[in-house]
């Protein structure tokens, strides 16, 4: 019997390859499905089921993709009502594969449809617990993204969980395994481990959402602190429900070459975004007027989903010679498929045909130091998760998270230059690069964001909560 969890790191995504004998199966597959044809072959293996634990929110599933390739037909929990040809599978109903069998747990909270998959291998034994986003490790699925006006709250669907945890996980035997569809940095839960996967035992003894609790109990636990999710997960829950182009096509449309006077064309007549995807530093060092930067090498395809908020936006490329394919195939993972093309030769071949450039001013911690000890009302802005800020931050800085910039651009003067920072340098530019497209030009980065600043004598504040009265 094979296991295999396939993580990418970027989305905080686990897919599973599950083989018994020459059959597999695939759970909750990333839109390139290629590597998953690739290991069946390798194995001598046909892939026999395609398995979705629910109508995912933060990703484009590539069940349809890999249904068209492989025949293999797509098999939802109860309640699922897919635009396509799918199996709905009945609570408790099982999969024969190879010598294994894959049973089918109806677990609605996150969803309605949501569905974990046990694995009883060929000895019949409880191996394992495919859970998609109703328990991950260290927290379970937030209950707020499938709710409907007047039909159900995220309070129902809280309970809804609770009673799918009581009655269908909690009673598995303790050494059955939690293979999760998520971990740290998903925005489907708020207190994932780093860990991706675990033991059911070690949870019941770890796990908030698996104490012991009222129904109550737990619809407070597990609503409390809930932020507002990306713009675009209901538009991939729609692009999962009802369907989306072939990934070829999108590759294709999007590696078309472009030449410094057709991305001007596509801005000025066509309305796309220049999106660049060049190290943050690099980016400083000069850019396209109003391109906006988020790095290929953080969480880019997240970090556009909840910036870029209309999906269908189209977009040309900047990027680093050779990481073309990757930054149009990481833009799929969340339904961001209108790439129109990207600048042949990169920025190189803008500066060379003699184009306008932009920069941004960049300095370090130490220089930031001393602009502070000249003026100390200069004016800094902290753009890092509210939490972060409250555990530590510079005194005097004030907190704009990055994720909800628009809303507050007058926090930003902008006739008087103000610094920005993060945890690290990525956030900062992203907020940085964002100000100067609209016509903010006193924006100064600092890089290394708060670890360099830590390394200064700069003072900084750490959030005390109030003790409560004896």
């Amino acid at each position: 019997m094979i296991i295999e969890q396939i993580y990418t790191g970027c989305l905080a995504q686990g897919a599973y390859y599950l083989q018994s004998g020459t059959e597999a199966a695939i759970i909750d597959p990333l839109r390139e499905v290629q590597p998953y044809l690739d290991k069946a072959a390798r194995n001598g293996a046909t892939i026999k089921y395609i398995f979705e634990t629910h109508f995912h929110a933060d990703f484009v599933s590539g069940h349809l993709d890999l249904s068209r390739k492989t025949k293999a037909p797509i098999v939802y929990g109860p309640n699922a009502r897919p635009g396509f040809e799918a199996l709905i599978a009945t609570d408790g109903q099982e999969f024969q594969l190879g010598d294994a069998r894959i049973r089918v747990l109806h677990t609605p909270g996150h969803t309605m449809e949501s569905t974990t998959y046990l694995l009883l291998d060929e000895n019949g034994q409880e191996k394992a617990i495919f859970t998609g986003d109703t328990l991950f490790i260290g927290d379970v699925g937030r209950p707020d993204l499938a709710q409907k006006s007047g039909e159900l709250t995220t309070d129902d669907l809280a309970g809804h969980l609770y009673d799918s945890l009581q009655g269908k996980i909690m009673p598995l035997p303790d050494q059955v395994l939690v293979y999760p569809a998520h971990g740290a940095g998903s925005a489907c839960g708020k207190n994932m481990s780093r860990e991706t996967f675990d033991t059911l035992g070690h949870q019941k003894q770890v796990n908030y959402a698996l104490q012991p609790q009222s129904r109550e109990q737990f619809v407070r636990a597990v609503t409390d602190g809930l932020t507002p999710p990306p713009a675009y997960f209901p538009k991939n829950v729609q692009m999962n429900k009802m369907g989306y182009e072939p990934v070829e096509e999108v590759m294709d449309r999007g590696l078309h070459q472009l030449d410094p006077e057709q991305l001007e064309f596509l801005v000025n007549e066509q309305g796309a975004l220049v999106l660049d995807a060049r190290p943050p530093e690099t980016f400083a060092a000069g850019f396209i007027p109003r391109s906006i930067n988020i790095g290929l090498g953080g969480d880019f395809a997240p970090w556009v989903g909840t910036l870029v908020t209309d999906i269908r936006q189209p977009l040309v490329l900047i990027t680093e010679t050779g990481k073309e394919e990757e930054t149009i195939m990481r833009l799929s993972r969340v339904g961001y498929d209108n790439v129109l093309g990207y600048l042949y030769g990169s920025f190189e071949a803008w500066k060379q045909a003699g184009k306008e450039i932009d920069q941004i001013t960049s300095v370090t911690a130490h220089e930031l130091l001393e602009a502070f000890n000249d003026n100390p009302d200069i004016v800094v802005r902290d753009v890092r998760r509210a939490a972060e800020y409250e555990a530590e931050h510079m005194e005097g800085a004030e907190n704009t998270p990055l994720n909800y910039l628009s809303q507050h651009m007058a926090a930003f003067p902008r006739e008087q230059t103000f610094y920005v920072h993060c945890a690290g340098g990525y956030r900062s530019m992203i907020a940085a690069s964002i100000l100067k497209a609209r016509g903010y030009h006193e924006v100064v980065n600092v890089q290394g964001g708060l670890k360099a600043i830590a390394e200064t004598d700069l003072p900084r504040s750490t959030f005390v909560c109030p003790s409560k009265k004896s």
